[in-house]
């Protein structure tokens, strides 16, 4: 960490603190009024004058420069109820708080621990009685910061606490190349990345530009703010039913991008809107106004907000999710099953669909075993005898399907040198499962003193110890009775925005319910070190890293159509990291080799959740899949440490022709390319592959490739003839 100080009059008058932390070039200001201002974090230099240019390049009047550095630059919002919020702000925007904007500058130290370099600030404010102290933490050769404030009450009376942020920051769009005369405005060189997500329609990415979101520049260039901004929200406790929590925001006149994750399994709030002549980025966990949320500070009390993972670099997408690849990896608690990507197969998908019984599993697992797969893993509807899904809660087998339990079935799996696994939805409890009728409602999300319902089911509490008594039971029962070593831990409900029960406000008692369960979830690890837990939500709709800092593996979807799941699984290493996106194989039972092949390279650059009927597929078409299953056992070692690549850009749903990969150690990268109708013929650009070196391009599955493809080492460009509407291949890339 390279630190220097440095004192400007003008355009600012304030005494500088500038750090460049692995490429992050970081600038507090301390003003004369004692107040702590965050200049830059940026990938690109600090430049003083453009603080206060206003758009179209004009110095702004000395009175205006006053009040806008004043006004703005804050490194935290945070909000109590009942302050004034005396500047212009227009709307509803988590700028201007108080005492945010009451700030006075405390200290700031750097520490050195185990991941890299670290800064604590901290500020107060004599007339509210708060106290922040925020946090960032950085990583070693990584240009991304950990960050998250906790506020703190040293007055004498009570506090509501209506809103803090994680991150805060002023000026997204301030920074311009050197050589360009004119600045350039933001409707021209500013975008933004967002990443919706929805069940069975995961990880569909677009690109916006401020102006396309309402943000144009249609105001005298004297002041620049409107009531407008750009919001993207959850509230509840599904974190990615509608976009995963994540943002980037480019500036392609400087060359630059910010992006960022927030680290959190609920509600969560950012948005971008513009003050004085810039643009601001507010990112937070749940908010009063859009999540229900507030927290009541006694005197002594604290609160700290969600972590939020914010990195630098160039106005490059695929280069920023390579930063967050290696940012997930890093925080992510040390197991097994990210080192050695075992098979998975699961009986659900495109097979039984949720009705599993004894005499259906047994030439299943054989079936995975001749295969190659390593876990299998029995999927919903072993705990009851019928239709389950409003009784699901004390999960004990059912002996109708099952006449002889479970463990004559785990145990097979065990002889055939495989490792079982079981489905669970613990976090629920059907409206006529008998257990729900004995349990206190304290044990349940309550609102307007009744219980929550959601698709027949209610949420459990995991603040209540009874509760925790419960699943406990349930984890070491499948542990033990069955010899589980894989639980695929899904979660179908949405109980919207909280609880009453011992809570300040119904997201007060969400958010604590959600850092209870992690804390068991650490709990269960602590005593199961080598258990993996799969982390489903009706498949991607809590792809956060709360709970991905800690489960090895994510459902990336409930896709049922093969040929739309080649968007996901091209997409997927955007959320999630390579090794840990489960993506389903499932050949159907009377298809086509090609639709085999296509199944297989949907999963083989990530991670491998077989399924389909193997024991009923024709010799031909299982040896395709048992194929592709020997061909990820000989890449998988690169894909736990590879980078994506997107020679094409990153896939839309409506796009014939796809292309990604994953840069793995050693100058190679394995490829995955798809057909689902358009042009027979289509080029795959690979001159950013490996720039100014030659290529070596083989099809690796499957072997026997056909005479789909021509490398063209002149233009730089795979050239592939696909004469089927849909069709895949897997390529490998390596510099001869």
């Amino acid at each position: 960490m390279q630190k220097w100080t440095s004192r400007i009059e003008t355009p600012i008058k304030a005494e500088l603190i500038c750090y460049d932390v692995n490429g992050i070039h970081i600038v507090f200001g301390v003003t004369e009024e004692n107040q702590l201002k965050l200049f830059h974090f940026s990938h690109a230099p600090f430049d003083a004058e453009n603080l206060c240019r206003k758009p179209d390049g004009v110095w702004m009047m000395e009175g205006m420069r006053e009040a806008q550095i004043k006004e703005s630059f804050q490194l935290v919002q945070v909000n109590f109820s009942g302050y004034n919020r005396p500047y212009e702000k227009h709307g509803n925007k988590y700028i201007v708080t108080a005492p945010g904007f009451m700030l006075k500058f405390d200290s700031i130290s750097e520490e050195r621990n185990e991941n890299g370099d670290l800064l604590r600030i901290v500020q107060s404010d004599d007339v509210t009685g708060a106290k922040v102290e925020s946090v960032m933490q950085f990583f070693d050769g990584i240009p991304v910061a950990r960050m998250y404030n906790t506020v703190t009450n040293e007055g004498k009376e009570d506090q509501t606490l209506e809103y803090i942020s994680s991150f805060s920051y002023w000026g997204i769009e301030k920074e311009q190349k050197e050589g360009i005369p004119e600045l350039v405005s933001s409707d021209d060189k500013m975008s933004m990345v967002v990443v919706h997500n929805g069940w069975q329609k995961e990880l569909t990415v677009k690109k916006y530009r401020f102006a396309d979101l309402g943000m144009a520049q249609t105001q005298p260039h004297n002041y620049q703010r409107t009531s407008k901004t750009i919001e993207i929200t959850n509230t509840g406790n599904w974190s990615a039913k509608e976009y995963v929590p994540m943002g980037y925001i480019g500036n392609s006149a400087a060359d630059s991008s910010l992006f960022f994750e927030i680290d959190h399994s609920g509600s969560w709030h950012y948005e971008i809107g513009d003050q004085n002549c810039h643009f601001y980025l507010a990112v937070s966990g749940p908010t009063e106004i859009q999540s229900h949320w507030s927290k009541n500070l006694k005197p002594g009390d604290s609160f700290t907000t969600v972590p939020v993972a914010v990195g630098v670099g160039h106005d490059d997408f695929e280069e920023a999710i390579g930063t967050l690849t290696k940012y997930r990896r890093k925080i992510r608690r040390p197991n097994k099953d990210n080192e050695n990507l075992p098979v998975i197969f699961n009986d659900y998908m495109n097979c039984l669909f949720g009705d599993p019984t004894t005499e259906k599993e047994f030439p299943l697992v054989d079936a995975a075993e001749k295969a190659g797969c390593e876990y299998f893993v029995i999927d919903a509807g072993w705990y009851a005898d019928g239709n389950w899904w409003d009784s699901v809660g004390e999960w004990q087998e059912s002996k109708k399907r099952f006449p002889n339990g479970v463990r004559e079935v785990t145990d097979y799996i065990r002889s055939k040198g495989m490792i079982p696994g079981v489905w669970l939805e613990l976090e629920v409890m059907g409206i006529n499962c008998k257990k729900a009728s004995i349990l206190p409602d304290e044990c349940f999300f309550l609102r307007h003193g009744k219980r929550v319902y959601d698709r027949s089911r209610y949420q459990l509490d995991f603040r209540h110890p009874l509760v925790i008594e419960h699943v406990t039971e349930v984890i070491d029962r499948v542990v033990r009775d069955y010899g589980v070593g894989y639980i695929k831990m899904d979660y179908n409900i949405e109980p919207g925005i909280g609880t009453e029960v011992d809570a300040d406000s119904f997201g007060d008692g969400l958010l604590e319910h959600e850092r209870a369960y992690l804390a068991w979830l650490d709990g269960i690890y602590k005593k199961y070190p080598d258990l993996v837990i799969e982390n489903c939500s009706s498949g991607g709709l809590r792809m956060d890293y709360a709970m991905l800092a800690r489960n090895s593996i994510q459902s990336t979807s409930d896709q049922e159509d093969y040929r739309n799941y080649a968007t996901i699984s091209a997409n997927a290493a955007i959320g999630v990291t390579p090794e840990q996106a489960a993506i389903w194989s499932y050949p159907l039972r009377d298809g086509t080799k090609e639709e085999v092949i296509f199944n297989m390279v949907n999963a083989l650059l990530l991670r491998i959740h077989q399924s389909g009927h193997l024991a009923e597929i024709s010799p031909e078409r299982f040896e395709l899949v048992k194929e592709g299953i020997d061909c990820y056992k000989e890449i998988r070692s690169g894909i736990k440490d590879g980078v994506p690549f997107w020679p094409m850009g990153w896939a839309d749903n409506e796009e014939k022709h796809l292309a990604a990969g994953i840069r793995v150690p050693g100058d190679v990268i394995y490829l995955g390319v798809w057909r689902r109708g358009g042009e027979a013929g289509f080029e795959v650009p690979l001159d950013r592959a490996f720039p100014g070196k030659e290529l070596e391009v083989s099809c690796i599955y499957p072997k026997a490739c056909g005479d789909v493809f021509h490398y063209d080492d002149y233009s730089k460009t795979l050239q592939i003839h696909f004469p089927e509407t849909y069709m895949a291949r897997l390529f490998q890339i390596k510099v001869k």
